[in-house]
């Protein structure tokens, strides 16, 4: 229960952290459009980030023939694998991006 606890925990703080690192990408000041919600762009983007990874994966699991569990069970709950690896990089390659450019310049 309690690793359960921990890795919903985690999830939630990586998606906390990769719309916030994302949302400071997309602030314009308003001028009066009807413009999307930095957080639903931010949003938006992470879920096509993922969903093209998941592709690209399925695409090279399936080219170089490996075998891969159809499931992976995380708690309870049952997951493809390749889509949580999906997610994961999603999740975390803003946060690296957004730490990069400050890690360049010293």
């Amino acid at each position: 229960m309690l690793v359960t606890v921990g890795a919903v925990s985690l999830l939630l703080l990586l998606f906390y952290g990769a719309l916030k690192a994302k949302m400071r990408a997309y602030r314009v000041p308003h001028n009066g459009e009807n413009l999307p919600s930095p957080a639903s762009r931010a949003l938006a983007e992470l879920v096509g980030i993922a969903g093209g990874i998941y592709l690209s994966l399925v695409m090279l699991v399936s080219f170089l023939k490996l075998g891969v569990p159809e499931t992976v069970s995380l708690g309870g709950w049952s997951m493809d694998p390749l889509a949580l690896l999906a997610v994961l990089v999603a999740l975390i390659q803003p946060l690296i991006l957004a730490w990069w450019p400050g890690r360049k310049k010293r």
